[in-house]
Formats: C-alpha cells, sequence, structure tokens
C-alpha cells in the first residue's frame, strides 16, 4: 500500500482569486510550494490533486483550462503529482455529485485506483470542505490557514504548505 498527500488545489497549490484560476498568466504558486511537494514526494508520497472547478459547470472555462494550469504547476515543480481528480459540477449550475467536496468521492476513486494507505494519508486543504472530504475518506487532515476560512475540524493546522510538508515529513525548521 501506499501513502498519499491529497491537495486542495486554490488556496494550498496556488493563489486563490475571487473571480476563479483558470489562465495560466494568473496562476500564481506561492513560496515554498515547490519546495514542500519536493519534500513529501522526496519522502514516498503519492501526491494528489484534489479540486472542485465549478467554473466549469458555470460555463466560465473548461476542462481544459483546467489541464493547462496543472500541467503549468507540473512544469513548476519538475512533474512530482501523481494525478488530479476534479469535480467540473456544481448543484445550482449542473447537477449534484458525490464528487464534489465535502463528499469524499474523488478521494475514494484515487484510494481504489492506487491502493492508498488512509493510516498514513493525508488530506491539504484551505476550506472546511476540504477537510470534511478527508475525513470522510478517513484520512488525516491539514488545514492551511490563508485568511480565508477557519476550521477547527482538522487534525492539524499550519501557515502553509511548506510548513504542513515539514511537519509530515519530520524536516521541522
Amino acid at each position: 500500500m501506499q501513502k498519499c498527500i491529497f491537495l486542495d488545489r486554490d488556496g494550498v497549490l496556488n493563489e486563490d482569486r475571487p473571480d476563479y484560476v483558470y489562465k495560466i498568466e494568473d496562476y500564481i504558486i506561492p513560496d515554498g510550494v515547490v519546495d514542500g511537494l519536493n519534500l513529501l514526494k522526496n519522502a514516498g508520497y503519492l501526491l494528489i490533486v484534489i479540486t472542485n472547478q465549478a467554473g466549469i459547470a458555470k460555463g466560465l472555462y473548461t476542462q481544459e483550462d483546467v489541464l493547462n494550469c496543472h500541467h503549468f504547476l507540473q512544469s513548476q515543480c519538475g512533474g512530482v503529482i501523481d494525478d488530479i481528480y476534479f469535480c467540473k459540477h456544481h448543484p445550482k449550475y449542473s447537477s449534484e455529485s458525490l464528487l464534489r467536496k465535502p463528499d469524499s468521492l474523488m478521494l475514494e476513486k484515487a484510494i481504489a485506483k492506487y491502493n492508498i494507505d488512509i493510516t498514513n494519508s493525508y488530506m491539504i486543504g484551505d476550506a472546511e470542505r476540504d477537510v470534511k472530504a478527508g475525513k470522510k475518506a478517513g484520512v488525516r487532515t491539514i488545514h492551511i490557514n490563508t485568511g480565508k476560512e477557519s476550521t477547527d475540524l482538522a487534525d492539524f493546522r499550519f501557515g502553509s504548505l511548506l510548513e504542513a510538508s515539514r511537519f509530515i515529513t519530520g524536516h521541522l525548521a
């Protein structure tokens, strides 16, 4: 079985924006993200992005735009991310979906596909819905405090992905 880090995208891997991030020129990777991803990868974790992308259902951008941003991130971090799962649904614009966080179907699909050991895996996100999805899937949870949203549900809290990565890997600064 493999250990895994599930990563929310907006607010964790890139700076979040109120009007959606779907263009490469708007995809800003915060300091420390690349180092954090590499720490986790070098410690033997699978890295899987789990992201709601309601802008697709709203007609604001396409699946291709999401994948273009993902390929840009991969180019910046040396291709260390193993997979991306995204939910293109929104209940007010397309349909209800168990893929959409706070539900956990995206995580569950990855757990089955990659034979993931949930007892040695984490979900890292900046919103309560990320933490709830991780809890439903049975993994430990980390909340990244970006100032956008707080939650008391997470197992651990940090100010950045790099801080969380150092904690997980034991490379405390």
